[in-house]
């Protein structure tokens, strides 16, 4: 029987276990279950180490905390689970003072606290560029302007036609800046939630993908159809969407024009559930992530830890904004947006609370 312990321990993304202080297991939460594929009913009351291959040590080291009142860390950890892979982890065990229980663990898969290290560095760091790029376009837009006026006014000046030209450069160049400096200075302005089903955003991006590139570019439906409504923006989701897949079509048909290929490159559009994730240090029993998966060249190297940052791009020509708008809409629904890519296959993968 296990002891007294908060509801709270289940919702946990951390896996939790309580020992005896004869290193039996009194509890374990949803997220031990998960990390060790085993059900609380098999593993209750079972001798902790002797769940695991060469437990000696650990079991010494828990003896140990019992017997000194004191805990300890260890940033890896491997467990060996009968049967399974082995397991890198972080543990942390604090002695408790619970019926029934004398050391609480917490364990963390050492691949889970690198990804969630990761995902708070690129909050922070999409935060610090955002505001060194508003504050650098509110510096260029009054020059600009100013720029603009003296280029019309130089115009109504000059009766030569051809000297014309040179003014009217001036200005359409300026007017591009401008709408630049606009996009980068669009306002943060909160989503606008309403009831909606993901697989509106994914058919309203295939059409508009397929119409703007009717040519050279398949894209294919895989829907889990089973995933409920949630509430979002449509109108940032559809275009946070669209920037990645307009990405992905361009760098196909690049990389296709470039090689002289004529096989049409794929952008494969998939939805999943996915289970007890923690966004933003926030756990969640379900989310929704949705892939957007291309067979064009990859992400160059050089600036695959860079793509979400404002200006970077990776296309002649390109702003650098799409994959930037695409983030800063998915943060704002409480998602995070990830990209793993290697050439033949890239993945941006959004994951969103489902409340």
């Amino acid at each position: 029987m296990s002891p007294a312990v908060s509801p709270g321990l289940d919702w946990l993304a951390t896996a939790v276990v309580l020992l005896d202080r004869a290193l039996h297991v009194r509890y374990l939460n949803p997220a031990a279950e998960t990390l060790f594929a085993a059900s609380r009913k098999s593993v209750l009351d079972q001798a902790f180490p002797g769940l695991f291959a060469e437990s000696g040590s650990l079991a010494a080291l828990l003896h140990q905390a019992i017997r000194e009142e004191r805990g300890f860390a260890d940033q890896d950890l491997i467990l060996v689970p009968t049967g399974q892979e082995p397991l890198h982890l972080d543990c942390i065990v604090t002695p408790v003072e619970l019926p029934q229980a004398a050391l609480l663990l917490e364990l963390r898969p050492i691949d889970q606290r690198l990804r969630i290290e990761r995902e708070e560095q690129r909050m922070t760091q999409h935060r610090a560029n955002r505001e060194l790029i508003r504050n650098l376009a509110h510096e260029i837009k009054n020059p600009l302007g100013g720029l603009r006026g003296s280029a019309q006014l130089l115009e109504r000046e000059l009766d030569r036609p051809s000297l014309r030209e040179y003014t009217r450069v001036i200005i359409k160049e300026a007017d591009r800046l401008q709408a630049l400096m606009d996009r980068l200075l669009t306002p943060h302005r909160p989503p606008n939630q309403v009831p909606m089903n993901i697989h509106e955003v994914c058919e309203r991006v295939r059409s508009l993908i397929l119409a703007e590139f009717p040519e050279g570019i398949r894209v294919t439906r895989d829907y889990d159809v089973g995933l409920p409504e949630f509430r979002g923006d449509p109108e940032q989701l559809i275009q946070a969407v669209l920037n990645i897949a307009r990405n992905a079509a361009q760098a196909i048909l690049g990389a296709g024009a470039a090689a002289g290929l004529q096989n049409p490159g794929e952008i494969v559009l998939r939805t999943r559930v996915a289970r007890q994730v923690t966004l933003a240090r926030r756990f969640h029993r379900l989310a929704l992530e949705l892939q957007v998966v291309d067979n064009g060249p990859g992400v160059p190297a050089e600036i695959r830890d860079q793509i979400f940052y404002p200006l970077v791009s990776g296309r002649e020509g390109g702003t650098g904004l799409g994959l930037t708008l695409a983030q800063t809409f998915v943060q704002q629904h409480h998602g995070v947006v990830e990209c793993d890519s290697q050439p033949g296959r890239t993945s941006f993968r959004i994951v969103l609370p489902l409340r």
